[in-house]
């Protein structure tokens, strides 16, 4: 009885480490991440707060939140309306708006063009 149970506990918890999170994709898993959707940027209300991966935001970094990426990993995120190019550091968790994919700093907004219409058609790609 007791080998039964342990061999049943011990399937489980191998079963459970090769799931992905909740939310990810495949891509993700193989640490080439790869998407489109809508981007949004966060700045002057934020700026000075810490961020989920404990520091603070800086709306003049180019830096980015996103709902599964790693801390620290490294994206480029392409307005898809004008073919301009940032390259940002995942540091905080987000959006929170469904519809969007990642928020990004005031400066990556800038250099996206990006600040009249304050959202953007993007594709997100890993680069490390």
């Amino acid at each position: 009885m007791w080998r039964s149970l342990t061999l049943g506990c011990s399937l489980a918890m191998l079963a459970g480490c090769n799931t992905l999170p909740f939310g990810s994709s495949s891509s993700e898993s193989y640490g080439h991440y790869n998407e489109t959707g809508e981007a949004s940027f966060y700045g002057a209300r934020h700026h000075g707060k810490k961020t989920a991966s404990g520091e603070r935001f800086d709306q003049n970094q180019l830096t980015a939140a996103h709902r599964t990426l790693p801390f620290g990993t490294r994206v480029q995120v392409t307005n898809l309306d004008n073919n301009k190019t940032v390259v940002v550091r995942i540091n905080d968790r987000g959006p929170f708006n469904r519809k969007r994919l990642i928020d990004i700093s005031h400066a990556a907004a800038e250099q996206l063009d990006m600040l009249r219409s304050g959202t953007a058609p993007v594709r997100v790609q890993s680069l490390d």
